[in-house]
């Protein structure tokens, strides 16, 4: 098999929801007495006959972490770098159909909030735009991106699909990490959400993280869009899959997890299905027992009461104070937003709730001389 592509034909979504569904209080039992999680164990502990073994699941997610990454939380921070976009998707702030004022940050507008940004005592930067090749492509980013890289300690990205060359070339400009979220790997849901634009391509979008893979980036990250299927838990074994995939293809890279659900934004639609709190503590914790290693990561989707009390689970990386719109940091303009973020703290505050918890904020946790020097 070349590309992930070959793998995802092979898995049939029905077929995998009848046995998620299936699964007994026994099968849980036997996925958390396994020495190594397999995708059946998963499956059960993704199940809603999991929901009542949350406490013996929390406990074993908490102990791998502990072991893997001490005691400690990384901290990063997006910055949207603009909110122009060249496709119409149901569920974003930024869809091409919404009326909302557009702005793409220049020189001077970038350094001011990468000032208010560095402030405040971010290393780690995510990268944020709307899909626009023309305004907001590779000239925009070999125009600013060695810059920006100057200024923080490492460097991701979350903007549209490009190709590997592009990726490669990325790499020396200062990239170390890409976040590219499938949003749901069921191809007709899919098509129903992505009405206009390049993102209407589900197979481009879906071999994103190989193309990833083969340019050498560092991090690849992965995720679905909770909510947006009509089925949470099948979507959330598909990025297993895919994790599963590139784990074995590409091994040099290293990997992350998100689990963002579905927020109020302009023109944004109504999940398809939804997922308690109680379930995204589940599916978090069953990841964790997945994949002890790979990074997994809370946003400020969710509440500052549910973050306090999940991070210390099975955590290890968290936003904080994000702000969804170009220019967010320097100059606040709510209406610019792609969507409302739930966790409106400063970022001391959030370090202070996690460190009364026994955890140990990490601003950085990377240094030029272990490793690529910077651009």
């Amino acid at each position: 098999m070349s590309t992930f592509t070959e793998r995802w034909r092979q898995l049939d979504w029905d077929d995998i929801r009848l046995r998620i569904h299936s699964k007994t209080a026994a099968d849980v039992q036997r996925a958390l007495n396994a020495r190594q999680t397999s995708r059946d164990d998963l499956m059960a502990l993704l199940s809603p006959a999991a929901e009542a073994f949350l406490e013996p699941l929390a406990q074993q997610a908490q102990k791998l972490t502990r072991q893997r990454f001490g005691n400690t939380v990384s901290f990063y921070v997006p910055l949207y770098l603009s909110n122009l976009c060249a496709n119409d998707c149901t569920y974003c702030g930024f869809s091409m159909s919404n009326r909302i004022k557009r702005k793409t940050l220049d020189e001077h507008e970038i350094a001011r909030e990468c000032e208010a940004i560095r402030a405040m005592g971010f290393e780690h930067l995510l990268l944020v735009t709307g899909e626009h090749q023309g305004k907001v492509g590779m000239d925009y980013f070999r125009r600013h991106l060695p810059d920006i890289r100057r200024r923080f300690s490492s460097l991701q990205m979350e903007v549209q699909p490009m190709g590997q060359e592009e990726y490669a070339e990325l790499k020396t400009l200062g990239l170390d990490g890409v976040m590219v979220y499938q949003e749901t790997y069921h191809e007709a849901m899919y098509a129903r959400h992505h009405l206009k634009g390049n993102k209407q391509d589900f197979f481009w979008r879906l071999e994103t993280p190989d193309r990833l893979g083969r340019a050498g980036i560092d991090k690849i990250g992965l995720g679905a869009l909770i909510g947006l299927s009509d089925s949470w838990r099948v979507d959330c074994f598909m990025v297993a899959e895919h994790l599963l995939w590139l784990q074995q293809k590409y091994w040099k890279s290293r990997f992350s997890l998100s689990f963002p659900r579905l927020r109020p934004c302009a023109g944004g639609v109504e999940p398809a299905s939804l997922m308690s709190e109680k379930q995204l503590v589940q599916t978090i914790c069953a990841f964790r027992l997945l994949a002890p290693e790979v990074e997994l990561s809370l946003s400020t989707r969710e509440s500052p009461y549910f973050r306090d009390r999940v991070v210390p689970i099975a955590i290890n990386n968290v936003s904080a104070f994000s702000k969804t719109q170009p220019g967010g940091y320097a100059d606040d303009h709510p209406e610019l937003e792609q969507f409302a973020p739930h966790d409106g703290r400063r970022p001391e505050e959030v370090a202070q709730a996690l460190a009364a918890r026994g955890l140990q904020p990490v601003w950085k946790e990377w240094d030029s001389w272990l490793g690529r020097d910077p651009a």
